[in-house]
């Protein structure tokens, strides 16, 4: 006899034996027992949580000889006829392949003719979110008005996809997530019934990568026993099997992101493609990682939900105080999305490896978001014993063209400030009226500073007004004033105050100064 795959041959065949459902089971067993049963139900939620498993015991109570306490006894000759899917009551059709308006007009004539044995015919529609608008509307008629002896049970894994008016005519029940606790008590009791010999931190993990499905968890594992028939399923095996990675390694390739040492985190990479891990697999995880970073980071007492050993309990808290919210916020979303990126990339290693160094080198991040980062790659370098002159890189427009300079970080005046520079800075408020409209315009927003070699520095709040006054002929403009107000030439120098800055932080206001030497003279 061929293989049957576990989530099959441990289908339940009872309401008793589906797990993490209870309020769903409880109501449609008082349903039966008091003979309360609806015409049509909606059974939404997401893939592997027992709406079909639900929808086939519902269809044996309902036409059960002897139901036991609203569930079929398993015994009589419906449930058996049922069970073996030869009954004429019970008829499962997938809307994925049946979605036109033909197959609905077949029910349509279908449910006009009495159910031969039992009391009920069943229609099991999965995936119902796939049919043709066309064949909702033939359904329509037939759902709220059909015969007595007809039920409808509707399955769907999208139920925003489905028309209101059918909605409106259908019991709805929402199977939620099954709960690891729940998932992995279900294996091992599985696990004891075939006497395999599985170590418990892979069952957890088993439950844990299966995300609240029963079925994937069911395959999962049903992969993993296959690889190491005849050993012991352990921890290590699993994650071998599934192209998964273990926490020491997220716990290493976090504190190397955290040092921004992009050599350790490309090897890290490395070491982990070579072992054959599944790259998506690795971003999903890591964000699950990041996220108990946050909760212990939240809250002194999260053991319970964290579902982690204490020697991990114990290293989250240590890594938790290394990370600032915001930071392990931002790290959370850009890992959340690379995992959805991932899935469809064909190149998946440049991608990952693309992220990794952006958040190694914030400077190459022009992302606002990147700011904290590139803030504390600064104060990281002061801390490693960085002068208070060192310099910092920016990007400030020089003539109409952005390149890179080199300010430094308390500014300071040249020592030999040239007489003319301070002349212009006098009257330069009677000058920028004399300009164009336009550059009147932005000049009235300008400050003044010294640039090197005795040039005047006109600093713009922000890019686009450093753009417009560095342009060419601007520049000319702003010279000759110059030249009709003293008779002498005076060379221009165009920057931008950097975004987060504030003038002060960066140039010497030489407005200011100049003012107060008048004021002293005086």
């Amino acid at each position: 006899m061929s293989y049957t795959a576990l989530y099959r041959k441990f289908r339940p065949d009872e309401f008793e034996d589906v797990k993490g459902q209870d309020a769903i089971v409880k109501t449609l067993k008082n349903q039966i027992k008091a003979d309360r049963i609806g015409h049509a139900y909606l059974f939404c939620g997401t893939r592997g949580t027992g709406k079909t498993t639900v929808a086939k015991i519902f269809a044996k109570a309902v036409n059960c000889e002897h139901p036991v306490d609203g569930s079929p006894c398993g015994e009589c000759a419906m449930c058996r006829s049922i069970a073996a899917g030869t009954s004429m009551n019970v008829i499962e059709i997938d809307a994925a392949s049946n979605n036109g308006v033909d197959n609905i007009r077949e029910i349509r004539e279908e449910v006009t003719y009495r159910p031969t044995e039992g009391r009920y015919k069943v229609y099991i529609i999965d995936e119902v979110h796939m049919l043709s608008i066309g064949a909702f509307n033939a359904l329509l008629k037939t759902l709220e008005e059909p015969p007595e002896y007809v039920i409808f049970i509707l399955a769907t894994t999208e139920a925003h996809k489905i028309p209101i008016t059918i909605l409106s005519r259908c019991q709805r029940y929402d199977f939620k997530r099954i709960s690891i606790d729940t998932i992995s008590a279900r294996l091992r009791e599985l696990i004891d019934k075939e006497q395999w010999d599985v170590e418990e931190k892979a069952v957890r993990y088993i439950a844990r990568a299966a995300d609240g499905s029963m079925r994937d968890s069911l395959s999962l594992l049903d992969q993993c026993v296959a690889f190491y028939m005849g050993e012991k399923l352990t921890y290590d095996h699993v994650l071998e099997v599934l192209g998964a990675v273990d926490t020491e390694v997220f716990s290493r390739l976090f504190r190397e992101l955290l040092s921004m040492d992009v050599h350790k985190v490309i090897e890290t990479v490395d070491e982990l493609v070579m072992q054959g891990r599944e790259l998506t697999q690795l971003a999903s995880d890591f964000t699950w990682y990041l996220r108990n970073l946050l909760l212990v980071k939240c809250s002194d007492d999260m053991e319970e939900v964290l579902d982690v050993s204490s020697e991990n309990l114990a290293l989250l808290k240590e890594e938790a105080q290394m990370i600032d919210n915001d930071t392990l916020i931002r790290y959370i979303r850009i890992f959340s999305d690379l995992a959805g990126k991932l899935k469809y990339a064909t190149q998946k290693r440049v991608l990952l490896e693309v992220t990794l160094i952006k958040l190694c080198c914030p400077a190459m991040d022009q992302n606002q978001d990147a700011l904290l980062d590139r803030i504390r790659a600064v104060e990281k370098r002061l801390e490693e014993g960085l002068s208070e002159n060192a310099v910092r890189e920016k990007v400030v427009y020089v003539n109409g063209e952005q390149k890179e300079s080199r300010s430094r970080v308390k500014p300071e005046l040249p020592k030999a400030l040239n007489e003319d520079v301070k002349e212009v800075a006098k009257d330069f408020r009677m000058i920028a009226n004399q300009a164009s409209p336009m550059l009147k315009t932005y000049l009235k927003k300008a400050r003044l500073s010294a640039g090197e070699g005795n040039r005047l520095m006109i600093v713009l709040p922000d890019e686009m007004s450093a753009g417009v006054v560095a342009t060419q002929d601007h520049k000319a403009e702003i010279e000759r004033l110059i030249v009709e107000k003293i008779g002498k030439k005076v060379e221009v120098e165009v920057r931008q105050v950097e975004e987060g800055r504030r003038f002060e932080e960066s140039f010497v206001d030489l407005e200011s100064l100049i003012n107060m030497e008048i004021t002293v003279e005086d």
